[in-house]
């Protein structure tokens, strides 16, 4: 199967939804020659007939009309909330076309290795994978093509997956924009993930509710603002994306907590000297993680 002669289906047409859905058309069925279809399913008609009119789906189905969608697709992208993909797959197990390959956005892996053997037919092949971009707004109005440009995309190949299956994968995501594809376990995304964005999303919104004072931005310069951009949060996902990888992200948490009673105690006693080593050490260690993620590109 080639890129540009498969049927794509969009399932969830939000920002990722969405995005996916306009950069397939853009990097992939723009080809020479390319004969591929976009299909794609929402709850909401709005955005259903958005997508159409801007040329970005060959054709749109309600939630309701889905089994009749996932028979035509060759390759399904899932774009919904952790649970609710689960939920998906069990509800339409049937009604997916044999030898396809779907796959997840989903923010955790390990609730999908654990469940996934008892859902899928052994002629479908789920492909775990994460895409690690995409913008604050929710919704397709906010949607774009963009967003996967020089980004990174997490797979978290199987026993069960086609090596076949895996490399259309990585091509696909590539013509995308994704510029970096890093392989690994579901637990070790889950460990990494929860430490790089959602540990993240936890301390941004922790510092947002700690200021008394709301007008207090008028004195930012910057710092602030950068450090709470994403405190502007999705609440029902993010309270799902915590919650399912509660071990995890509790341990990171006591682990900055930890950080956070070095500085404290080092300030309150004017302890100048081990607050400039641990400083300098802060320094040194960011220098390092950039010039890991630089050579990883």
């Amino acid at each position: 199967m080639e890129l540009k002669h498969a049927t794509y289906g969009i399932v969830g047409l939000g920002i990722m939804g969405g995005s996916f859905a306009k950069s397939i058309r853009q990097n992939i069925l723009s080809q020479a020659g390319a004969t591929g279809r976009v299909l794609a399913c929402n709850r909401s008609t709005a955005c259903l007939s958005q997508v159409m009119a801007e040329g970005v789906a060959d054709a749109t189905f309600s939630s309701d009309r889905v089994g009749d969608m996932l028979p035509e697709c060759d390759v399904v992208f899932v774009c919904l909330y952790p649970h609710a993909t689960l939920d998906f797959m069990k509800e339409h197990r049937e009604h997916f076309k044999s030898g396809a390959i779907v796959t997840d956005i989903s923010g955790v892996k390990g609730i999908f290795e654990k469940a996934l053997p008892d859902i899928l037919r052994s002629d479908v092949d789920f492909i775990i994978g994460h895409p690690m971009a995409g913008g604050e707004k929710e919704g397709y109005a906010n949607s774009d093509a963009k967003f996967f440009v020089n980004h990174n995309y997490i797979l978290c190949p199987s026993d069960f997956n086609k090596a076949g299956n895996l490399d259309f994968m990585r091509d696909l995501v590539r013509e995308m924009g994704f510029t970096r594809i890093t392989e690994t376990t579901c637990d070790t995304h889950d460990w990494k993930i929860g430490f790089t964005s959602q540990l993240c999303h936890v301390i941004a919104s922790a510092l947002v509710e700690s200021a008394e004072d709301p007008e207090i931005t008028a004195f930012g310069g910057g710092s602030f603002e950068d450090l709470t951009r994403i405190a502007m949060i999705n609440a029902p996902l993010w309270t799902e994306l915590f919650i399912s990888n509660k071990e995890k992200l509790v341990t990171h948490i006591e682990n900055f907590q930890k950080q956070m009673e070095r500085f404290k105690k080092y300030i309150a006693e004017e302890d100048a000297d081990s607050l400039r080593s641990m400083l300098s050490h802060t320094r040194e260690q960011r220098l390092k993680m950039g010039a890991i993620r630089t050579v990883k590109k």
